[in-house]
């Protein structure tokens, strides 16, 4: 084996210089050598010759000991290892020839095979991944390692996939779409999570490579319930002695994991939804367990709070738990309380501060609750008389002014989150006093932060207050005028920004400046002797407006300013290197501009800015008010859109429903009628034989009952009279609601056109329900006349019936009561008549607007239902008395009631009469 594995070496040495590869495994069937062919069945050779291309490629010494530094080994032109690999991929067959012998399930081959591949991926990694990736098939052969039972293939596969999908975005989304998330995840939970060997440090790793920079993969776990299966991972139990060093590593990749689903450099909408998942699933209830948790290693513990801030960065539901979190103390204090008293503390280290503070300023991160609960604490009204806690407040009041530079820097910029976009708790802040020393009157907060910086602490400690102050006095011009109150603020500001003071004084020079361009931009005039053209004056007197400009221009220049800048996390070595927060970078380059602008302006430009600015509030407040008197008419529009389209729908069918309804009481009429005119002939049958009936007791009962009835429907009678009574009181109603709307004027044309429309279609429901009443008088009176013939014809009765001359009165006496109740009906249907034409009149000159139109038609559609269900009643009613009036005629002829010629005549009187009124009511 060594002899073959030296003169291959020597052959591929002058291969490089341009003779040809001895070795060369052809096709899947045989192995060249030196001109002859070795069958592929010995697949030992075939091991044997990739392990020789492994052995000739690969350099593990020097890989070894260049772990640390993987970048120079890949730039190493003169390492022979990747001179090799540049010869063996020249020809790609020879890789799509590997990948083939990759797939064979021999061990022998398998195993070297991977290995080599492997090599060359770390040797030439771009190429031969393009390779790879033009090849059939080529990365979903690869996907088959991990599906291998042997643990050796299973294990230097994952190895294979690392180094196949670094830098790679294609090849990390088609390995992720073979279902790598699902085998990587069981790998890991048979491996025994974070308890696992280093094969759960590989399989985590190769995550990593996944996830890291792919949008479209992080949305494929997310959408496949993998973050689900990452909650096991942080189970940790009570006793967290004795971490394992392996363990520590393993849960240290597993919380970068979550980083990378939630981390601020993603999309917002992708990283909302992972937040939105790992709080459903409990994966941040877990986390925030292990953070709470004793014993745990401080690497791990400052990990996890780096994890938890970006985990509720931005998510209010989240950062709502967090603030409900208690550590396991007694009495419970918030978890946030106790994080703050961490930062606060300088025997703390270093890196544990930066992750409380960056924890702090997640929490606060668009979260104005939060803000405001925080600025609570420092209220006078909130603030515990007893001392028996310790709130946030206080913790970052006593840090902003400790011994301690970074306990103060870290307070200021915790203080100033607090206060970020929200202008409401900069004047709240205002209020807040402190009690300096005893026997001495309190001050301000704000007093006492601009007292600190005239001492001349630390630099640390007053570029942190001057964060603050900047942060707390932009867009509040209320802070700006209790700044400027302060007579001994302006002049140590100039009197700062003036001097010429070293290298390291410089940063808080360009602070001050930013800090007094603050007060000249957000400054609204209100105290006379710091007006903004007065502190202009005094800039250009005292310091040069150039001079100014200057200074100002140090902040954005600094390198701590530019580090701070690339991202949210504070990313610094050492506490010395602790001058910005990514928040406040964003606010100097909001800012510089404008003041330079502000600086160079005249008073008249400044007059002309306000009455621009005034101008344009005016300007934007009335475009509000449009705004939102367009919204509200076009709700308005839409309720009565849909209004008019259900009351078209319902009158549709009430219109069908009247219209069945008249067909049935037609039909009832002719029923009726013909009822009547069966009666008749029978009456006219027993006349004729003569025969003469006596009542007898029951004869004499039944009459009585009949009589009953009778009695019954009068008082029904009564009801219905009264009913409609009740209508014609409605109907006046309404008359006079239309003479009221009738006194109102059009706003517009618009409206006119829309309320005589609506007039239109009121007046014809209005028709309807009258022409409805009247049919229901008519029907009512008629059947109010039977019953009075029918009453009449039983009182008049004697056992033995009287003569033709008795029936021939009570005829005439029935036709009078006809004429008279038809002339009263005829008068009735006139004087409605008159009302409708009054009333057309009335609704033809009415110019009420489309609202109150909508509102009379709301009133009238439910009439209509009234009208409806009183009709449908009638109807019944109706029905009950045809089967009464078809029983008591069948009575009437059982008892012997004699029924005169005459009744037919007037039946037929009577229907010539309803005729009449009929074509009355169409006229």
């Amino acid at each position: 084996m060594k002899c073959l594995s030296t003169s291959v070496l020597l052959t591929w040495s002058h291969a490089a210089k341009g003779t040809t590869c001895v070795v060369r495994v052809v096709g899947n069937k045989s192995l060249k050598k030196s001109g002859s062919f070795i069958c592929s069945s010995d697949s030992e050779i075939i091991g044997y010759a990739l392990d020789t291309l492994y052995n000739v490629i690969s350099n593990d010494l020097e890989e070894e000991e260049q772990d640390d530094s993987e970048e120079e080994n890949l730039t190493k032109v003169d390492d022979l290892g990747s001179q090799f690999t540049e010869i063996f991929i020249k020809q790609h067959e020879n890789v799509t020839l590997l990948l083939t012998l990759v797939e064979e399930f021999d061990f022998h081959v398998r195993w070297p095979g991977v290995k080599l591949l492997t090599s060359l991926l770390k040797q030439q990694g771009p190429q031969v991944q393009q390779i790879i990736l033009v090849s059939p098939m080529g990365v979903s052969r690869l996907m088959d390692l991990l599906a291998d039972s042997r643990e050796v293939i299973r294990n230097d596969g994952v190895l294979l996939l690392q180094q196949l999908t670094k830098s790679n975005a294609a090849i990390q989304k088609i390995v992720a779409f073979e279902n790598a998330f699902e085998r990587l995840l069981d790998i890991i939970t048979e491996e025994g999570n974070s308890d696992g060997g280093i094969v759960v440090e590989d399989c985590l790793l190769l995550l990593q490579n996944l996830l890291k920079n792919n949008n479209s993969n992080q949305n494929f776990f997310k959408e496949g319930s993998y973050i689900q299966r990452m909650k096991p991972w942080f189970e940790v139990g009570d006793d967290n002695c004795g971490w394992s060093a392996q363990k520590v590593t393993n849960l240290h990749l597993m919380l970068q994991l979550v980083r990378v689903l939630v981390s601020p450099t993603n999309p917002p909408g992708a990283t909302s939804s992972c937040q939105k998942a790992m709080f459903h699933c409990g994966l941040l209830q877990q986390l925030c367990t292990i953070l709470m948790a004793t014993g745990v290693p401080a690497d791990i513990l400052t990990e996890t709070i780096n994890t938890v801030s970006e985990v509720i960065r931005g998510c209010q539901m989240n950062q709502d738990y967090f603030a409900s979190v208690n550590a396991p103390s007694n009495p419970p204090r918030p978890a946030i309380v106790v994080l703050l008293m961490s930062m606060v503390n300088e025997r703390q280290p270093f890196v544990l501060r930066c992750a409380v503070l960056y924890c702090f300023q997640c929490f606060l991160y668009k979260n104005q609750k939060g803000q405001g609960e925080i600025v609570s604490t420092l209220l006078p009204s909130t603030i515990d008389a007893t001392g028996n806690s310790v709130s946030a407040g206080q913790l970052l009041c006593g840090g902003l002014f400790s011994t301690d530079s970074l306990s103060n820097w870290c307070a200021a910029v915790a203080l100033a989150h607090a206060l970020q976009e929200n202008a409401t708790l900069k004047e709240q802040l205002l209020r807040v006093q402190l009690a300096t020393s005893i026997g001495n009157p309190p001050v301000s907060l704000l007093q006492q932060c601009t007292n600190i910086l005239s001492q001349g602490s630390k630099v640390q400690t007053r570029v942190g207050l001057l964060m603050l102050l900047c942060t707390w006095l932009s867009n509040c011009s209320i802070a700006v005028t209790h700044f400027l109150h302060n007579p001994a603020n302006i002049p140590f500001l100039t009197g700062q920004i003036a001097e010429n003071l070293g290298e390291e004084e410089q940063l808080v020079q360009g602070l001050c400046a930013l800090l007094l361009g603050i007060s000249i931009y957000y400054n609204d005039n209100s105290l006379e002797n710091y007006r903004k053209e007065k502190l202009k004056q005094l800039i250009e007197k005292r310091i040069g407006r150039e001079n100014f400009i200057e200074k100002l221009g140090f902040i954005s220049k600094h390198e701590l300013y530019s580090r701070a800048a690339q991202k949210p996390q504070p990313g610094f070595s050492s506490p010395e290197h602790m001058m910005f927060d990514h928040e406040f970078t964003k606010l100097v380059k909001e800012l510089e501009g404008v003041i330079s602008k502000a600086i160079y302006k005249s008073s008249e430009e400044d007059k002309k800015e306000e009455e621009v600015k005034k101008t344009l509030e005016q300007h934007d407040n009335i475009v509000t008010q449009y705004k939102k008197v367009i919204r509200e008419q076009d709700q308005e529009l839409e309720e009565l859109k849909q209004r008019i389209t259900t009351l078209m729908s319902q009158n549709e069918q009430l219109q069908a429903t009247v219209t069945q309804q008249v067909s049935q009481i037609q039909q009832h009429k002719d029923q009726y009628n013909l009822l009547k005119v069966q009666l008749g002939k029978d009456i006219q049958h027993h006349n004729s034989h003569g025969d003469t009936f006596q009542m007898n007791g029951i004869q004499t009962e039944e009459v009585s009952k009949l009589k009953e009835e009778l009695e019954e429907w009068k008082n029904k009678h009564e009801l219905l009279q009264g009913q409609i009574r009740e209508k014609d009181f409605l109907i006046e109603k309404l008359k006079s609601s239309q003479l009221e709307i009738g006194t109102t004027e059009l706003s517009s044309q618009n409206s006119r056109s829309g309320g005589l429309e609506h007039n239109n279609e009121l007046q014809k429901e209005l028709e309807m329900l009258r022409s409805q009443l009247q049919l229901q008088s008519a029907e009512i009176n008629q059947l109010l006349i039977e019953n009075q013939k029918l009453q009449v014809m039983n009182t008049t009765a004697d056992p033995v019936l009287g003569d033709s001359g008795a029936i021939v009165t009570h005829s005439s006496e029935l036709e009078g009561q006809l004429e008279q109740q038809i002339k009263e009906l005829k008068s009735e249907v006139k004087a409605l008549s008159e009302e409708k034409e009054s009333l057309k009149q009335h609704l033809d000159s009415s110019s009420s607007t489309v609202a109150i139109l909508q509102d009379e038609k709301i009133k009238l559609q439910q009439e209509v239902a009234e009208s409806k269900k009183e009709q449908d009643d009638l109807l019944v009613l109706l029905a009950d008395q045809d089967q009464k009036l078809s029983a008591l005629k069948i009575k009437l002829k059982d008892l012997g009631v004699p029924v005169e010629d005459e009744d037919d005549i007037e039946s037929g009187d009577q229907g010539d009469e309803d005729e009449d009124v009929e074509e009355e009511e169409q006229e």
